[in-house]
């Protein structure tokens, strides 16, 4: 009586054993491809003040489900012909990959300067954030991103090219933490329409998944 009894324990011990190895998560990758869609509104409010509503969806895990969606709200004032300041919240829920969910709240500030140099247009957005996190730590970071635009026409169809790189530091914890570079093209569809595509890579070598190559659409709407 007593070896069946054990008998029976180690059978139990066996199964609870294989169905905490079947649960556990595999490792997060490292990388992924994703699309990323975008629609910016933006409404006047006084001749310098604009009021901006932003909202994105991202599909990934190599473009089969998605991963992050994100509302925003911010406005902008025009203190001159060439600088533009915003500021701005972002509410954003991720699923970067299988079993993690997040959620963030982000309160911004940026200052951009932007001014034609010949037949191309330069601008550098600087941008201060501080993130409210869920499942980590708060933190703050620094985002400085430069764009160079230059126009182009193939036959009556005009549009601009474009290439910028951006970089993230990590303020609460001293580092560089991402670099995104982006080529593409916007063209102005109508007198409110603008529509843009672009090819971003993103390298991050703490994120999870931090290496991305991403496809992006954005749609700006001006009332």
């Amino acid at each position: 009586m007593h070896s069946r009894s054990l008998m029976v324990v180690g059978a139990l011990l066996l199964c609870s054993g294989g169905v905490v190895s079947a649960q556990t998560r595999p490792p997060d990758p490292t990388d992924d491809t994703q699309i990323w869609s975008e629609v910016q509104i933006t409404a006047p409010l006084q001749k310098k003040f604009d009021l901006i509503f932003k909202g994105t969806f991202r599909l990934g895990r190599n473009v089969s489900h998605p991963v992050s969606e994100s509302g925003a709200i911010a406005i902008a004032y025009k203190a001159t012909k060439f600088l533009t300041f915003e500021t701005g919240y972002q509410y954003q829920a991720a699923q970067p990959s299988a079993g993690r969910k997040s959620y963030t709240s982000t309160l911004s500030f940026n200052g951009t300067v932007k001014f034609p140099l010949g037949k191309f247009t330069i601008s550098d957005r600087n941008q201060i954030e501080r993130r409210f996190r869920n499942s980590r730590s708060d933190n703050t970071r620094y985002r400085n991103r430069l764009r160079v635009e230059y126009p182009l026409a193939v036959g009556k169809t005009k549009f601009n090219v474009f290439v910028s790189n951006e970089v993230f530091f990590d303020v609460s914890n001293k580092r560089w933490a991402r670099n995104r570079v982006a080529f593409g093209a916007n063209k102005k569809l109508n007198k409110r329409l603008t529509g843009e595509l672009y090819y971003m890579r993103q390298n991050d070598g703490r994120s999870r998944p931090g290496d991305l190559n991403i496809i992006g659409t954005l749609l700006r709407v001006q009332l």
